[in-house]
């Protein structure tokens, strides 16, 4: 089937269909992907897919704003890397609460160049769950990536041991309550060890092995039979100073930018979900870290080995008609 895509602002239909496989190269919960887009002379609207909400670990729809988040920092930053400036409007109608943003391409921008360096990653960057090893993240990454938080109105803060030594503590305490929650695991069943010819979740061959000392509890994805040594990653939280749904938005933009930031230099990331998805280990997160931020989100970054990329959805399949631009 041909896809028929209408031009937006500057961009041509050819342009239009680029930066939306962009988008939809973004993160998300058990690779949901739940986002949703219309196209118009105007612009380009994006919607949250509320057919793919997680009713048990994301019930607050909190992760699904963080995706959505994550795409619209893709198709952000694809639009700039066009020379195109994405004028972006968050939450344009209240009447409308699953129309997430607007973005009109309206007119001609410099490129900046790490933009379009991140641009370039987008297609790189993939979530990898198999272990960390090799050289740590040296301090002059460590700093582009909190620049990067920052960039987004988000925070990346620096954590010491005793931080580190908590979080710990929590992420173990929230895998198990997690595991032990029979709604969590049938939920989880249904995304997770999917066939390869799935579009969406997480297939079995993208969960790489498992680690043999699970330093951080990561979720068994992948083959069991497959168990080696880890070293220690670098563990990162972002961070926002609101909980709100567009301090939610937001958080996802800045962990996109982070994640591209990683992949543009050569480096791995994946998702330590646990202490964030379990709200009371959430609130203790938040303590841990002075009560100054709420935590949005938590990384590990290095190098891990290679592993199958995880599908997504057809682009007509995440396209809705007709469109409903605000003026």
């Amino acid at each position: 089937m041909t896809l028929r895509v209408a031009p937006a602002g500057r961009l041509s239909a050819d342009q239009v269909i680029s930066v939306l496989r962009a988008a939809t190269l973004a993160p998300s919960t058990h690779n949901t992907q739940p986002w949703l887009f219309t196209t118009g002379a105007d612009g380009i609207e994006l919607y949250a897919d509320a057919d793919r909400v997680l009713p048990v670990a994301d019930a607050d729809r909190r992760e699904l704003l963080i995706s959505c988040g994550a795409a619209l920092f893709n198709l952000r930053t694809a639009i700039h890397a066009l020379g195109v400036h994405p004028d972006t409007t968050v939450f344009p109608r209240r009447d409308v609460p699953d129309l997430l943003a607007v973005v009109r391409p309206r007119t001609a921008t410099p490129v900046d160049r790490r933009l379009s360096e991140l641009a370039q990653a987008i297609p790189r960057r993939h979530t990898n769950r198999t272990p960390f090893g090799g050289e740590p993240v040296p301090p002059s990454i460590v700093g582009l990536l909190r620049h990067a938080a920052e960039a987004e109105q988000a925070w990346l803060p620096q954590l010491d041991e005793n931080q580190l030594t908590g979080l710990h503590e929590l992420v173990h305490e929230s895998h198990l309550l997690q595991e032990r929650d029979p709604a969590f695991g049938a939920e989880w069943r249904r995304w997770t060890g999917r066939a390869p010819t799935s579009r969406d979740g997480v297939p079995f061959a993208a969960g790489g092995s498992t680690v043999a000392d699970d330093t951080w509890v990561l979720r068994d994805y992948g083959d069991p039979a497959a168990r080696v040594p880890a070293a220690p990653p670098l563990v990162v939280v972002v961070g926002s100073f609101g909980d709100t749904p567009a301090d939610r938005l937001r958080a996802g933009q800045a962990m996109q930018r982070v994640l591209l930031t990683a992949t543009a230099n050569g480096f791995d990331a994946s998702f330590i979900s646990q202490p964030v998805e379990v709200r009371a280990t959430r609130v203790r997160l938040r303590h841990l870290l002075g009560d100054g931020l709420w935590p949005q989100i938590v990384l590990r970054i290095g190098h891990g080995s290679p592993v199958a990329w995880t599908p997504r959805r057809a682009l007509a399949d995440v396209l809705l008609e007709p469109p409903s631009l605000t003026a």
